[in-house]
């Protein structure tokens, strides 16, 4: 097995992006903001928009469902079985998207029928230069006061409670589920998260929505239970954020995924998405040898074995990327 570049999965959404994907990716993309990258995760309620196409025409979930262990490896599937345990998204926000909130596992499980919930992490590409995005309220919130806020869409009292915190490219910001949150204008990022599709909109005045796209189905009070409502410090804050080495993530992101900054040199043995972020060069390995450029996206099954980056002849800085991997 060898790894696949892959072309732009891109469904409908109801935000709109701002042009980095495009430009990022060097095409000439549908004017939508998200590229859900070797995605075996469907679109909530609209199965199968979202999950990711091969270039020999069936779905990734379908050739992993095929040869698992080839796929994924074996550690892998005896934990998680034909399933990556990740989804990995090319994001670009045109405008600043809704406050909302995604259930933790505890409560996908007890309410929603999913083993999944939705911890995600940002990684920030490319942003303008006032760009932010908002994590966790800055006190702690009563229910009803929340409640109240989210019935009236008193958006000006939502919003001006969480922690806005200015991004620039290179950040990287781990988003726990349960958190409220929103993510700017103007800024292109690597999301990782939990294979769902799973979202509670705080906020929905404004967007082509309305309170019936906002709970996944439950009721307000009962998806409001999903929201931490306790006060995220500035410590807590400082936890949350990635270091400056080759691991972008904090530790606590290893349960649900790992991301890695990644350039020349040897990638070892494992299932993986590969997002270039910089240059060109090839990517190699017993299987062979692929041209990879910036913009580029490569999903790595486990069987393509240990593979090598290596920027092109004459290619200053050489090449680099995020190699994004399931939890351990």
């Amino acid at each position: 097995m060898r790894p696949i570049p892959l072309g732009p999965n891109q469904p409908a959404t109801f935000y709109r992006g701002s042009g980095r994907l495009g430009a990022f990716r060097g095409l000439d993309l549908e004017p939508r903001p998200e590229d859900w990258v070797a995605s075996t995760t469907a679109r909530f309620g609209l199965a199968p928009s979202g999950m990711s196409p091969l270039p020999d025409g069936r779905l990734l979930a379908e050739a992993i469902a095929a040869d698992p262990v080839a796929w994924l490896g074996p550690a892998h599937v005896s934990r998680f079985g034909a399933d990556p345990a990740l989804l990995v998204k090319l994001l670009d926000a045109g405008q600043r998207l809704p406050v909302h909130v995604h259930p933790d596992r505890r409560f996908a499980t007890t309410h929603l029928a999913s083993g999944y919930g939705k911890t995600e992490a940002w990684i920030v590409l490319d942003a303008a230069p006032d760009a932010a995005v908002h994590l966790g309220f800055s006190r702690d919130v009563e229910a009803e006061e929340l409640a109240g806020w989210v019935a009236a869409q008193d958006v000006a009292a939502l919003l001006g409670t969480t922690n806005r915190i200015p991004v620039r490219a290179g950040d990287a910001i781990l988003c726990p589920a349960g958190l409220p949150h929103a993510i700017g204008a103007n800024i292109l990022l690597v999301e990782l998260q939990e294979p769902t599709d799973l979202s509670v909109l705080l906020e929905w005045d404004g967007f082509p929505l309305g309170p019936r796209d906002a709970t996944l189905g439950l009721s307000l009070d009962e998806a409001l239970a999903c929201v931490d409502r306790r006060a995220c410090s500035p410590g807590r804050l400082a936890e949350l954020r990635g270091g400056p080495g080759a691991e972008l993530l904090p530790d606590e992101a290893r349960e649900f995924f790992t991301a890695e900054r990644v350039g020349d040199g040897v990638l070892l043995p494992g299932f993986s998405v590969l997002v270039v972020t910089v240059g060109a060069g090839t990517l190699s390995g017993d299987w062979g040898s692929l041209a990879v450029a910036r913009g580029d996206t490569v999903v790595v099954p486990f069987a393509a074995g240990a593979c090598r980056l290596v920027g092109g002849v004459g290619q200053v800085g050489g090449v680099g990327g995020i190699r994004c991997r399931p939890g351990s």
